[in-house]
């Protein structure tokens, strides 16, 4: 614009086609950085209610009704009118003891003796809560050999070690279960039970339940390809420092995680196959898309990132863009109001409502 002013004030005009090459070719540059600029923009305002950031249910999630109560300070523990929550009784021959009190002769007073009891049953461990079994297998001389022959032992025992089954299970399910780490265990075992493990043991010991569990594992994997519907998410983390990602694939009868380097595509053709046909219900990472593409499968994308990619265009500068998704907005809305007050229609009223949207 400068140089064009001053071309007029000096009415120099001889070279115009050039100079209106040139103001051409800035005005394009111009355009060209507006457009990187916008998306620059648009990329930062995304968030957790426009985008899939981190993961968001404004709509998704029915409103709480809010209960309005008086501002006055409630005290701690079960207030006025909550219905008291008792813990079921041992039955008889869950008692493994029974201790009775009674008064003396001479408390008694005149005090008849009813045929009942206030009883108050009571939890207690064990001085030392473990068993230690010593089995021997008598050794033999063969005199003809000079050879020291060994009584077989049983395969359970020979297999199990220092620990039992059930030790070597506990020690497994407070590994994965309780996702408790090997310092943990150790000081579990040393302070509660009073037994000294090293971490190398209770590692051999979580591996050695890991491959006894491999056959099952290996045939829910194999059934896998099969099921009708799954659920899949992958999540990252590091294994000694390198990046790894274990995935989810859930079905209506079990759930099974699989670890693996890849994030890839490659992770679902190698559990599910080409040919599987059924539905999966993910986010919209590329590798589902593509297994989608390339498959029979039908994918149904998850709706709560659906709705935040839709809030995002809501807020796109192009008007007529605008408004088509602010009523896609208000028609997600109407559809979860509606799926959470299905218990108000009649199951014939509740299909035909939500056909209808």
């Amino acid at each position: 614009l400068a140089l064009l002013l001053a071309i007029c004030q000096n009415g120099v005009m001889e070279n115009k086609d050039a100079i209106i090459a040139e103001l051409t070719k800035r005005v394009e540059t111009l355009l060209a950085r507006i457009k990187l600029l916008e998306e620059e923009v648009a990329r930062l305002k995304k968030n957790s209610n426009n985008s899939s950031k981190p993961p968001s249910s404004d709509i998704v999630t029915p409103k709480r009704t809010v209960v309005k109560v008086s501002r006055k300070k409630r005290k701690r523990g079960g207030q006025p009118g909550h219905k008291k929550h008792s813990r079921k009784s041992f039955t008889a021959d869950q008692v493994d003891r029974t201790i009775e009190y009674e008064l003396r002769d001479r408390e008694l007073g005149g005090l008849t003796p009813l045929d009942d009891w206030h009883i108050v049953q009571q939890v207690t461990l064990p001085k030392k809560l473990y068993v230690v079994t010593e089995h021997r297998a008598r050794k033999y001389l063969d005199p003809k050999t000079g050879k020291v022959i060994i009584a077989p032992l049983p395969d359970d025992i020979q297999r199990g070690g220092l620990l039992g089954a059930d030790v070597t299970s506990m020690i497994a399910f407070m590994k994965g279960g309780c996702h408790m780490s090997y310092s943990t265990i150790e000081r579990f075992f040393t302070e509660v039970l009073q037994l000294d493990l090293s971490r190398s043991l209770l590692d051999k010991a979580t591996k050695k339940v890991s491959q006894a569990l491999k056959p099952a594992y290996e045939q829910l994997s194999t059934h896998l390809p099969h099921e009708p519907y799954l659920g899949i998410d992958e999540t990252g983390h590091k294994d000694d420092g390198k990046k790894h990602w274990t995935w989810c694939f859930q079905t209506s009868n079990y759930t099974l995680f699989h670890i693996d380097k890849s994030r890839g595509s490659c992770v679902l053709f190698d559990l599910l196959g080409k040919e599987f046909d059924g539905i999966i219900g993910c986010d919209y990472w590329g590798g589902y898309r593509k297994f989608a593409r390339l498959t029979d499968a039908t994918v149904q994308y998850c709706m709560a990132h659906l709705i935040r990619e839709v809030r995002f265009l809501a807020e796109h500068s192009v008007k007529k863009l605008n408004r088509w998704s602010g009523q896609l907005l208000d028609w997600l809305r109407n559809l979860f109001k509606t799926l959470h007050c299905s218990d108000k229609f009649t199951a014939e009223g509740f299909a035909r409502k939500m056909k209808q949207i």
